[in-house]
């Protein structure tokens, strides 16, 4: 019993934490928050996508191309495949240009935190002057945070990004492969 409470209270006082580190970086973390959970919930689809619902398609396609009839220019055989993997180039990478937008989006909202919270640190010196040094310090605690924020989102999305489209680019290979008559 004792050491449910005490995941509990350790659950509760990390919640606390987190809501303190959010509210210190000001409403571009808040920004940022928003943006990376709409960011992974689109990296997680499209692993998913790729994982799960792409290799149907591909079998389905697949089991067609090999029930096309033979003609002796392959005109129409060239024409089917390159229809079909346009498709699936446009089924692939087509989704990750929202991804990217986001990715591009993380530091000018990290700017824009930083930004303000000088704004913070100027309004501070022009009421109190140099003497309140306590309110300095935490204008300029929320110019950093959302900086150093959206730089890290900024790097894991280039690093998740470059995964997706090396996942997708070799997926076009194999169903390029696939699609030939020998």
């Amino acid at each position: 019993m004792t050491d449910g409470l005490a995941l509990w209270l350790r659950l509760v006082d990390g919640a606390h934490g987190l809501l303190d580190f959010m509210g210190a970086g000001g409403v571009a973390m808040w920004a940022l928050a928003v943006l990376c959970v709409l960011f992974w919930t689109l990296v997680f689809e499209r692993f998913w996508y790729m994982r799960r619902v792409f290799p149907g398609w591909v079998a389905a396609h697949r089991q067609a191309w090999q029930q096309l009839p033979r003609d002796d220019s392959g005109t129409w055989h060239r024409a089917v495949r390159s229809a079909w993997l346009a498709q699936a180039r446009q089924q692939l990478a087509g989704p990750l240009r929202m991804s990217k937008t986001l990715v591009a989006m993380y530091p000018l909202l990290g700017l824009l935190g930083t930004v303000s919270g000088m704004v913070a640190v100027f309004d501070v010196l022009a009421i109190s002057g140099t003497g309140n040094p306590r309110g300095m310090a935490a204008g300029v605690w929320q110019a950093t945070l959302p900086t150093m924020a959206g730089m890290v989102l900024a790097i894991s999305g280039l690093f998740s990004l470059a995964r997706l489209e090396r996942d997708a680019r070799l997926a076009l290979e194999r169903l390029a492969d696939q699609l030939r008559h020998d």
